[in-house]
């Protein structure tokens, strides 16, 4: 049966779900206020710098039209001016994969364009609660990808997730040209300017060709929120360089000779950022659901609201694709917008309202330390890539003591570069599991791991290994049994969930139990109930030896991991018979 989907909402989160669902087979209907040439001769939407991990969503649906003219941003460079104007703190590093920044007057227009090329039905106007209703009545599914206007009120704010009920800052956005290239490498600049704002600029592709993004973010009522007064592109260029050149002398000296990209590359404004639950019912009581920005929205004083954006489209198309036939009730509503929240959003949302207050004293070390230390600054940069990674060590002050802890030690001993010979070791593919174990108190303990290998056929030994640092070391090693379950190719989002710091990594997750209580993943391609039989030291890991006690073993594809990325398999040519 064909799912008929209405997706309200035409930017990256709602046009990158629509062609998504339309190479999956669905009929989708998009609703957008304005058409493709309203939006491409329009005022500039946003900053949209986006990295890596939410680049390959793009890429997977081959939506990458700007990757060979785009320019590459390849690091991040941090800034904090000293109380006498100084750069107090200055350091950058390099991230795993690059960054990019295409102008959405440039992607959402040629997506739409996509879009119908592909079979997929535009509508162009103002979705109201009607609209919701019509498309309720007549689709199987209708997805909310529009925070603004009548409709985001039916969704209700989560207090309980949203500490902010007022703007955090004032924002602007200039787009020009004529920068001076930033030495070295191309990157973010991101200044803090305690008690003011932040300032960031980075390179990006615009209507008229390459050019260079200012966003400023000013504490309201401070120095930095002063633009209500400005009337004309030409004065918001000026005020622009005039805060550069009040507070950041080092980067107002880059923009001598700068220009906007055209009169529509400005922008103002102000964000609450919010948490709203994300099943709205309507009036007749039939249900809809939120998507991104719909139901979680940042401040972008992190960057991250594109890339909020790709995920949560690439998690939803996941979750409807795999729904079959069944209906897209409340409860599965709530649990697609889970598996988005608790694997991704929430540790975005944790990061990015931590920078929204005063930084706290084991920030400060933190951002200092990185000055010296080369591996601190890059697990804050490619932090920006997965905001997981930051857990738990920018939230905890003995968390980041032990990180420094154990850079300086691997600073140490270090005989190359750590980040490289990570890359050399990803090119050896590997399948990807989880294994799981009951701890002692009766908790179900899970996390990822590809290191798994088979020993010996006789008796039948397997191994996998686990980080000395990890949490769930003393669970693991206390316990009998664990089991070992090879996750099939549909299942990447287990192999984050588990790989991803929370409280309960089981949580809709399907499961059985076997010997002593171990968790059984369901749906894998096999798993293996093992007797824990040893431990041996392998540095910094502990290599686990196992007894398989009991396996089971089912068809599908595997999920591989390959130089920083899943995968899936196909067979080679010259075996095909």
């Amino acid at each position: 049966m064909t799912r008929r989907v209405a997706i309200i909402g035409a930017g990256q989160s709602g046009m990158q779900l629509a062609l998504g669902l339309l190479g999956g087979g669905c009929e989708v209907t998009v609703y957008s206020n304005r058409t493709a040439q309203e939006i491409e001769s329009g005022p500039v939407m946003s900053s949209q710098c986006m990295f890596e991990t939410a680049l390959q969503t793009e890429r997977a649906l081959g939506l990458d039209y700007w990757a060979d003219t785009c320019p590459v941003v390849e690091g991040i460079g941090m800034a904090v001016r000293s109380p006498e104007g100084a750069r107090a703190i200055a350091w950058s590093a390099r991230l795993d994969g690059p960054a990019q920044s295409v102008d959405q007057r440039l992607k959402i227009p040629a997506w739409m364009h996509a879009f119908e090329a592909r079979g997929g039905r535009l509508v162009h106007q103002d979705a109201g609660i009607d609209t919701l209703e019509d498309c309720a009545r007549t689709h199987d599914l209708v997805v909310v990808a529009s925070g603004k206007g009548e409709i985001s009120a039916l969704f209700p704010r989560d207090a309980a997730r949203s500490p902010f009920e007022s703007p955090q800052r004032a924002l602007a956005l200039t787009y020009v040209k004529g920068m001076r290239p930033r030495e070295d490498f191309a990157a973010v600049c991101f200044n803090l300017i305690p008690g003011v704002g932040e300032y960031f600029v980075f390179p990006a592709l615009t209507t008229s060709g390459p050019c260079e993004i200012m966003v400023f973010e000013g504490v309201p009522g401070g120095p930095m929120d002063c633009w209500d007064d400005v009337k004309t592109p030409q004065e918001h260029l000026a005020r622009s360089k005039q805060i550069l050149a009040d507070f950041l002398p080092w980067e107002a000296e880059r923009c001598a000779h700068i220009e906007l990209t055209d009169d529509h590359g400005v922008l103002r404004g102000r964000v609450t950022p919010v948490v709203r639950q994300p099943v709205a019912t309507l009036p007749s009581g039939r249900c809809v659901l939120g998507l991104a920005d719909a139901v979680v929205l940042n401040d972008p004083i992190t960057g991250q609201g594109s890339n909020n954006a790709a995920k949560a489209a690439d998690i939803y198309l996941q979750r409807i694709l795999e729904h079959g036939d069944a209906p897209f009730d409340a409860e599965w509503m709530q649990q697609t917008f889970d598996r988005y929240w608790e694997g991704y959003a929430r540790w975005a949302t944790d990061w990015t309202n931590s920078l929204l207050a005063p930084p706290k004293p084991h920030l400060q070390k933190l951002l200092q330390s990185a000055t010296h230390m080369p591996a601190v600054a890059s697990a804050v940069v490619n932090g920006f890539d997965d905001p997981r990674d930051f857990a738990p060590w920018w939230f905890d002050a003995a968390e980041t003591d032990r990180l420094l802890e154990a850079k300086a030690r691997e600073a140490a001993v270090d005989r190359f570069d750590r980040r490289d010979f990570r890359r050399a070791l990803g090119q050896f593919s590997t399948g990807v599991t989880v294994i799981t174990t009951r701890a002692l108190d009766g908790r179900r303990v899970g996390m990822t791991a590809n290191s798994f290998s088979s020993v010996s056929l006789d008796p039948p030994l397997v191994l996998w290994s686990l980080a000395r640092q990890a949490p769930s070391v003393a669970d693991f090693t206390g316990a009998s049994h664990f089991a070992i379950n090879i996750l099939a190719s549909q299942q990447h989002h287990l192999s984050r969930q588990f790989s991803t710091p929370q409280a309960d990594k089981f949580g809709g997750v399907d499961c059985c139990e076997g010997t002593a209580g171990v968790p059984l993943l369901n749906g894998v391609l096999a798993r293996f109930v093992c007797r824990n039989v040893r431990q041996y030291d392998g540095g910094d890991h502990l290599i686990f030896i196992g007894e398989v006690e009991g396996y089971e073993r089912f068809d599908g594809e595997p999920l591989v991991f390959h130089s920083g990325y899943y995968q899936i398999t196909t067979r080679h040519p010259e075996c095909v018979q």
